[in-house]
């Protein structure tokens, strides 16, 4: 069964039954919630999800949360929620919440439109390298109906919950580097251009290299304001990229990684090289 985390009297609670059955079926006193009369649809949430290292990300989402007219969501302890999960949906997959509970709107008096944020903290562990990519999204509802958060009579809880609302990309941030040299240098010369290309690592909350990745090389003439591709060049195991290109013209080289399901795009700093 899942329950906010940050909710924690009723988690430990209703952490101890078994899955929502129908309310018919759910006795009083049973020890088990009854299924509450809501649904969600018509979840958002980005695309992607850049996280780096150590810093917090918070990503928002909105959904229509449908319910019954015996169910109050104006409820002091009435919660909803939406939350990212990884894999099959089950209670062992790894799950992602947000630090605050829903706040609904109502639209009628059936429907309203939920609005919250998933919050993610890569230095206290919350993520691990392996489930870089796709999430799915999830929303759940919580009908306390007055009972003790500590102590509730489970059977005169209500809960729902739906998976499959919507996927995401959690992606390990990415960041690019490119130095082209020598500077000033002659036209018909020789220039150089390094750089490296690294992510996120969630579990050592670093960066660390690339490697085995197809990485172009990009110029901007002077006076100019678009880049064109030189060449594609794939980065070492070490992450660093190295080529030559002929000095023509004045301006600016730099690297461009497209992405990968696991770590978004990048581009470096453009670096300006002097040819005379």
């Amino acid at each position: 069964m899942r329950i906010r985390a940050t909710v924690a009297a009723v988690s430990g609670a209703l952490a101890l039954s078994a899955l929502a059955v129908p309310a018919a079926q759910a006795a009083a006193d049973s020890g088990t919630p009854y299924t509450l009369n809501a649904s969600f649809s018509h979840l958002s949430i980005a695309k992607a999800v850049k996280v780096g290292s150590t810093n917090e990300v918070s990503v928002s989402y909105s959904y229509t949360l449908t319910h019954g007219t015996n169910v109050n969501i104006a409820a002091k302890d009435f919660i909803t929620d939406a939350f990212l999960y990884h894999g099959s949906y089950t209670d062992s997959a790894p799950e992602l919440y947000g630090d605050n509970p829903a706040t609904c709107k109502a639209v009628t008096s059936t429907t309203a439109t939920c609005t919250g944020s998933i919050n993610i903290y890569p230095s206290d562990g919350d993520l691990k390298n392996t489930w870089a990519g796709g999430w799915s999204v999830a929303a759940e509802a919580v009908a306390l109906n007055g009972q003790n958060e500590s102590n509730p009579d489970l059977g005169k809880v209500g809960y729902k919950d739906q998976s499959g609302l919507a996927t995401t990309l959690v992606q390990r941030n990415s960041a690019l580097t490119a130095d082209a040299t020598p500077e000033p240098v002659k036209k018909g010369r020789t220039i150089t251009v390094t750089g490296k290309l690294t992510r996120a690592d969630w579990e050592r909350h670093t960066y660390n290299t690339f490697g085995g990745q197809s990485v172009q090389l990009q110029f901007r003439k002077a006076g100019t304001s678009t880049y064109t591709t030189v060449k594609t060049v794939t980065s070492a195991s070490t992450g660093v990229l190295k080529t030559t290109v002929t000095a023509g013209s004045d301006g600016y080289y730099r690297y461009s990684f497209g992405g990968v399901s696991t770590t978004p795009a990048v581009s470096s700093a453009g670096d300006y090289v002097d040819v005379q």
